[in-house]
């Protein structure tokens, strides 16, 4: 990984030193600790210690904030807020753990108290990264940060680079898919203690691993939020949100909601060592401000780092470009972005079924020779699943700043069993997928377990207590599945799993023996990983350098011209056996002086393919069906011309 030291990162320096800490929330001094809570709405706000009950009375300042120091509260003691001289007491909005969940007290926790070992690590940045998404409570039996340390060790050797965690922030209910996030400063205490997510960090970067976390920043959580009792100016009705009210950005009281999600993103990069961030649904932020609450966040982000480079993504349905230009020129100043075309063509050319959101994609090989070249199908065209325009045109971004993904948490959940894209196509059409994915020079992406094959399936799952919410989750899970005519069915609506059933979490779970007896999709991706890290031509990441052609019905070929090394050529059928004979393709002629040397294939039998037959022979091209190869240039002695 590359150097984070002095790095300029979309127009943006770092600075030497990190920028002052956390300044909401209990933050220890000398003399004790000092709370300060945004509140404008309560006439008075005091601190209650427990179990000692003593209040302490907070002094109002400017713009609604309140602030006090209280000596006799130390680190490791519980407090409440209590606001209006009322009999009910609130744990603290910015709380760094809540140890008895969301609705219990939170706990002053010392943040110079961990004893940090990755004093030499100095970030990541964008180039050469393999992220891989993984859920907390899933990832391991024991649903822990701690236990899920005893599995980096696995990820490092097939060649991830950076882990995404999903999001941690306390929510409601012994298990979530974290994003009815409502504590979302205090890592949920289900995956551990108030340094477990610190020492996972720790782990991960003393094995060379970097560490995004997925923050939502759109909406709360429907149990738990209590901001609205210390402010009405919190959350909007004036813009429409899915997931409920929208977050006030740019409305009355805005600066301080504005504060409250800056600050928490740089107190995950500051005090936790986080590597960058990925932000949920940004399509979903709505900000008429003159400079943008995300472009606020990139450069408040990169301060907060000091001299670690750190990388920000985001997911945006709606692919707008701006994304990942530079602030100054009027972006946000993100790093990447993911693409979804790549997923929605990928899927429809693995099952053949275009139905939902599905709608507007063929999985045709100049799909997918496309997004490869341009990183979005959907540039501004019309979107008729949307009835409107959808997507920017991307002109001369890099390769590295789109995330390409077979699978994701959202797209496995998104269907009646969610089962994994493995189970839905065949073995042979699976291996060329994922070697498309892998060796395309766009950001790869994988879901945790896709490198075994993981049978588990991935649902949406939540822990509400019997009643009127989890009635309300699972009717709105069968609403959505619905907009799939064949989730729509009668027979498949009474078949949608209930979030809130136990048993709908277990079956999320890995189950870790699968990776020795599913070895030949491990054995795959550790392979095809090690050819895009150390083949001078795949690790340049250009999409500029890469050129396709169609050569078949489901078959196409991709050209990587090489500054260094000579050039590579990628084949991928996912169709029947192909015959291309002759071969009117310029891009199957090798360079001048030079002949096509065949390094890879995925019908390997090591990855359970059926064994592997050179697709370039002294007559010309067949590609067996289900299946990609990779050839090299190779300089041919000078002979004499005939």
């Amino acid at each position: 990984m590359e150097s984070g030291t002095n790095v300029q990162s979309k127009g943006i320096q770092h600075s030497d030193a990190p920028e002052q800490g956390l300044t909401l929330g209990a933050q220890i001094t000398e003399e004790g600790v000092r709370f300060r809570c945004w509140a404008p709405k309560p006439a008075s706000v005091e601190v209650v210690l427990e179990p000692q009950g003593t209040a302490h009375a907070l002094t109002r300042g400017s713009d609604g904030y309140w602030t006090g120091l209280v000596t006799e509260a130390t680190a490791g003691m519980r407090y409440r807020y209590r606001l209006d001289d009322g009999q009910q007491a609130y744990p603290d909005p910015c709380s760094r753990f809540q140890p008895e969940g969301p609705h219990g007290p939170s706990l002053i926790v010392d943040p110079a108290a961990y004893r940090w070992n990755d004093g030499t690590w100095r970030g990541v940045s964008m180039h050469g990264q393999v992220i891989y998404e993984l859920h907390i409570g899933a990832f391991t039996p024991e649903g822990t940060f701690d236990s899920a340390i005893t599995r980096l060790d696995g990820l490092k050797d097939i060649g991830i680079t950076v882990l995404e965690v999903m999001p941690i922030a306390e929510f409601s209910g012994r298990w979530n898919w974290g994003y009815d996030g409502v504590g979302l400063y205090a890592p949920a205490h289900v995956y551990g203690d108030d340094a477990a997510f610190k020492r996972f960090v720790d782990a991960a970067h003393q094995r060379g691993l970097g560490v995004i976390l997925d923050v939502v920043y759109n909406h709360f959580g429907p149990d738990g939020n209590y901001l609205p009792a210390f402010s009405d100016e919190c959350l909007t009705n004036r813009y429409p949100n899915e997931w409920g009210q929208a977050i006030n950005f740019d409305g009355p009281g805005s600066p301080a909601v504005r504060d409250f999600f800056i600050q928490n993103a740089c107190y995950w990069i500051r005090e936790c060592h986080v590597d960058g961030l990925r932000l949920d649904a940004v399509h979903a932020f709505h900000d008429a401000s003159p400079v943008h609450v995300i472009a606020e966040l990139s450069r408040a982000a990169r301060q907060a780092a000091g001299t670690r480079s750190i990388i920000l993504t985001a997911e945006c349905e709606a692919q707008w470009i701006h994304t990942i230009q530079p602030v100054e020129q009027g972006g946000w100043g993100l790093d990447a972005v993911w693409s979804e075309d790549f997923h929605h063509t990928t899927r429809v050319a693995a099952t053949g079924r275009s139905e939902g959101y599905y709608t507007d994609y063929r999985g045709t090989p100049q799909e997918l020779m496309s997004c490869v070249k341009r990183a979005f199908l959907y540039q501004g065209q019309r979107y008729q699943w949307q009835g409107k325009p959808r997507g920017t045109v991307v002109s001369t971004e890099q390769a590295e700043g789109f995330v390409f993904f077979l699978q994701n948490h959202d797209q496995i959940a998104n269907q009646l069993w969610g089962d994994r894209l493995h189970q839905k196509t065949s073995p042979g059409v699976y291996r060329a997928l994922t070697t498309l994915l892998l060796l395309a020079p766009e950001t790869p992406l994988l879901f945790m377990g896709e490198e075994f094959s993981a049978s588990a399936p991935f649902a949406f799952f939540a822990d509400f207590p019997p009643g009127q919410l989890a009635d309300a989750i699972h009717a709105g899970r069968r609403a959505f599945l619905a907009q799939f005519p064949s989730y729509g069915s009668s027979q498949a609506q009474s078949a949608v799993v209930d979030p809130c059933d136990p048993t709908t979490f277990d079956r999320s779970k890995l189950d870790w023996s699968e990776r020795e007896r599913h070895h030949s999709s491990l054995a795959l991706h550790r392979d095809l990983l090690r050819i895009r890290r150390e083949d001078p031509v795949i690790a340049q990441q250009s999409r500029e350098c890469v050129d396709g052609a169609v050569i078949g019905p489901s078959a196409f070929v991709l050209r990587y011209a090489g500054r260094r090394g000579g050039d590579r050529l990628l084949l991928v059928n996912l169709g029947a056996d192909l015959d291309f004979r002759p071969a009117p393709e310029p891009l199957l002629a090798p360079p001048i002086g030079s002949a096509w040397s065949f390094r890879w294939s995925s019908d390997a039998p090591i990855y359970g393919g059926p064994g592997v037959i050179e697709p370039l022979t002294e007559t010309g091209w067949t590609v067996p069906g289900g299946s990609a190869a990779l050839y090299a240039s190779v300089e041919q002695p000078a002979g004499n011309p005939e």
